[in-house]
This record gives structure tokens, sequence and C-alpha cells, in this order.
């Protein structure tokens, strides 16, 4: 597990959990929203080349966007790992788990991005 920055992890988890709620998600949505964050920063830390990466997110009508930079120019690639690999999985859960995701290059390193819909 990785534990680099932690507090930075729980943070940024709990305004994203804090910010769905006072916007009224549902919970199953949120937890949707925190799991893909969660995974997105800890590849960051894991692949970014970045201990601190950039955490935004935006309510727009009923789309939620949340963007992760880091200094990196690799841009991620879904695997298929091994049966019983403990790592590997992550843009599978985030694609699962997210109505869409994307990645940016940008001048110094990229953005990972991922957009959920309000359920109606």
């Amino acid at each position: 597990m990785c534990t680099r920055n932690s507090p930075s992890l729980t943070l940024a988890r709990q305004a994203l959990r804090d910010a769905l709620a006072r916007s009224g998600w549902d919970s199953e949505t949120v937890l949707a929203a925190e799991l893909a964050l969660a995974e997105l920063i800890v590849n960051a830390w894991r692949h970014g080349a970045t201990t601190a990466p950039v955490v935004l997110f935006s309510l727009l009508g009923g789309t939620l966007r949340v963007v992760v930079s880091d200094e990196s120019d690799a841009l991620p690639q879904s695997r298929t790992p091994a049966g019983l690999a403990e790592t590997g999985r992550g843009l599978q859960l985030v694609e699962g788990l997210t109505h869409r995701w994307g990645v940016d290059p940008q001048k110094r390193g990229k953005s990972v991005w991922y957009e959920l819909d309000r359920a109606a």
C-alpha cells in the first residue's frame, strides 16, 4: 500500500465527499467518486514523479469532473495483471467506477481525469 503523503489523500477524499454531500449526491456515487480519486492519487505517487499531485474537482450541472495532475510525461496504460497480482488494476477500477476518463498531456507532466454524472 502506498502511504506517501497519506494526509493529502485523506484531505482530498474528505473535500470531495463534503462537496458531493452538500450538493445532494447519493452515497453510492460519492463512494465511487472517492475510490476513483484515491486510485488516481496513488497512481500519481507511484508513476507520476511527484509526491504532491495537484487535485482539482468541479461540479457543473449534474457532472462531477476530477483532475489529478503530476509531473511525469509517461501516459497511463490500462493493464491486464496476472490473476493474483496485487497491483495493476487501478485504471480498470477507475473505468468501472466512472462514466468517462482520460489523459491530457501538459507542457510538464499530464492530467488524468474522470467524470461522473449525477444519478437522475
